[in-house]
């Protein structure tokens, strides 16, 4: 299996709206992906200082059921239209499980 884990932080500009629809787009993607055992994605919860502000966790069945997430259509618009403007930094890792 493969983990994959991103992690975002907001631009200052960032509305709580814009926010609250990655979390809400994100989620919905599950539903579209074959291969995909597990999926979280939300806001840190601020028990640290420095943390991202965001952050996706997700488990698929292989390397090829990663790829078919991270290139499915559905992803990248999210990406593209609700994530890419509001992102300051992005850190992400993929490895086996």
């Amino acid at each position: 299996m493969i983990r994959h884990v991103v992690m975002f932080s907001w631009t200052a500009e960032a509305t709580p709206q814009q926010k609250k629809r990655v979390q809400t787009e994100l989620r919905a993607l599950p539903a579209l992906m074959k291969g995909m055992r597990s999926y979280h994605a939300g806001p840190d919860a601020g028990l640290a200082a420095g943390n991202f502000d965001f952050a996706v966790v997700a488990d698929f069945d292989d390397a090829a059921s990663f790829a078919a997430y991270r290139d499915h259509p559905a992803h990248r618009a999210v990406v593209e239209e609700s994530i890419a403007p509001i992102r300051q930094a992005r850190a992400a890792v993929q490895y086996e499980i």
